[in-house]
């Protein structure tokens, strides 16, 4: 049964998610330099959602010192935009950390779809509702829809991870989807600094 812990301005001290963490964020839209980090949401696996709403003063040091624990692998589904927005709104740097899209990318090549809602109903059964992907994320204060929404993006990244790591393995991929992950905190910075639309190796 799911659980949904709200807190507002900083994860408890006395919250344990333990070594490996599922992670995700909200913003006021898609752009990391413009659109402001409102929410973060953390899940330890085990059916348990922590909800973090931020407010712009970004005073919450057990959520970063969490994210940026090194010793904490953190989970998410397109990495690149979430370490960026902690990157440029919290002012650490998350890792290390493991993406579920871009291992999406890497083993399912059967598929054009890696969007979170068709992995986590393929990987793991279960349908997502994303019909609060598009809202005010900077609201005094969270809905329940939005809490509902916000905890279905981090419930299953667990077990997506390992149903990936199994089919990486098994393709003998997994080495070059260390090597991704490892360079996401450049990727970010990239995006950060006006190379976000940029083929850099490209030769043209």
């Amino acid at each position: 049964m799911t659980k949904i812990h709200y807190h507002r301005g900083d994860l408890p001290k006395t919250v344990d998610l333990g070594s490996i963490i599922a992670v995700d964020t909200e913003a006021m839209g898609l752009n990391p330099v413009r659109d402001a980090l409102c929410v973060v949401q953390l899940s330890a696996g085990d059916g348990h959602a922590h909800i973090v709403q931020l407010f712009r003063d970004y005073d919450c040091p057990n959520l970063k010192r969490l994210l940026s624990d090194p010793q904490v692998l953190k989970i998410f589904h397109f990495a690149r935009f979430d370490i960026a927005m902690m990157r440029k709104w919290l002012e650490i740097e998350c890792t290390p950390v493991w993406c579920t899209k871009i291992a999406s990318k890497l083993a399912r090549t059967y598929t054009d779809r890696h969007g979170l809602k068709d992995v986590t109903r393929e990987l793991v059964g279960a349908d997502m509702n994303k019909a609060q992907q598009s809202s005010d994320w900077g609201a005094e204060t969270l809905t329940d829809a939005q809490l509902n929404y916000a905890a279905g993006d981090v419930l299953h990244l667990h077990r997506i991870r390992l149903a990936l790591l199994a089919m990486l393995e098994r393709e003998g991929r997994q080495a070059l989807a260390e090597a991704c992950f490892k360079f996401l905190p450049t990727r970010a910075q990239l995006d950060l600094d006006g190379w976000d639309d940029s083929d850099i190796f490209s030769h043209t």
